[in-house]
């Protein structure tokens, strides 16, 4: 893709500038262009849409976004050694990348993304799974973004798309499922990265669901499966005992057995017994 693009090889960069991935800004660089053209694919055709990118650092992902046609790409970029090389990939694609330097967990974008957006990013690990959260819990529904197509560590991948009754699902699971679609659909090996983590990396994609998939207050749903998953090992009616003095009855009610643990209840029951909840309330 070097070629492609006409631009230098990344590591060519990388020496250039004397860049070096830091552990305190959760950095691991993907030198290989054509595996960042690959993630870049998982998010769809491209065309006509604005992409948010978090933590672009030295630019692969940049660069790939813009040869797969993004009518136009905001990077956020917390790392003021990356700007020089980002400012480079800027005047090779005029007009179609703007870099933004901040935190991405304190910086506001709207106004700078025009719909339909997707988010295309190789998070940092350490601000990855707040910034989902994030997405998936704007003030309204539905979000400025389509999809959002995302590395994490693998871990935290199978969390975000368990099934009930696995030992990685829980209130990650629950909190993007309820929303929206998610699938895993890359893994990359940790030598694919500069330095290596210790861990093997995933790529989720994530797409927006219009309405959610079924009925519940968003602050009570989220309170009960907080509240359970605290415990998970413990059956629900000690585990949510604090949510309600009936809490028995109320578990009956809504079609679940009090002796459960909260891993083997689904989506479906966990939005019955927020709904049972605000009846009751």
């Amino acid at each position: 893709m070097s070629n492609i693009d006409g631009l230098p090889p990344l590591r060519e960069v990388i020496a250039a500038h004397g860049l070096s991935a830091r552990k305190s800004l959760g950095q691991n660089f993907l030198m290989d262009l054509n595996l960042t053209a690959r993630i870049a694919r998982q998010a769809g055709d491209l065309a006509g849409s604005d992409i948010l990118e978090i933590g672009p650092g030295p630019g692969g992902l940049t660069r790939a976004l813009l040869h797969e046609g993004a009518r136009k790409v905001l990077a956020v970029e917390k790392d003021a050694r990356c700007l020089p090389i980002l400012a480079d990939i800027a005047a090779h694609y005029p007009h179609r990348l703007q870099v933004i330097e901040g935190d991405a967990l304190d910086i506001d974008i709207s106004g700078h993304l025009q719909a339909p957006v997707r988010v295309v990013a190789n998070l940092p690990y350490n601000v990855g799974t707040e910034l989902l959260i994030r997405w998936l819990t704007p003030r309204t529904w539905p979000p400025f973004w389509d999809s959002l197509t995302l590395m994490f560590q693998k871990e935290v991948a199978e969390r975000i798309v368990a099934a009930p009754g696995s030992k990685a699902y829980g209130r990650l699971s629950i909190l993007t499922q309820w929303r929206a679609e998610a699938r895993i659909v890359m893994e990359i090996s940790p030598q694919a990265f500069t330095p290596p983590p210790k861990v093997t990396s995933a790529v989720v994609h994530i797409t927006r669901r219009t309405e959610m998939l079924h009925p519940a207050n968003e602050a009570t749903l989220t309170r009960v499966v907080a509240t359970a998953f605290n415990q998970r090992r413990k059956m629900l009616r000690s585990s949510l005992k604090g949510l309600s003095a009936d809490i028995e009855a109320i578990l009956e009610q809504s079609g679940i057995a009090p002796t459960e643990r909260a891993e083997n209840v689904s989506i479906e029951g966990f939005c019955a017994l927020a709904r049972e909840l605000d009846r009751r309330a």
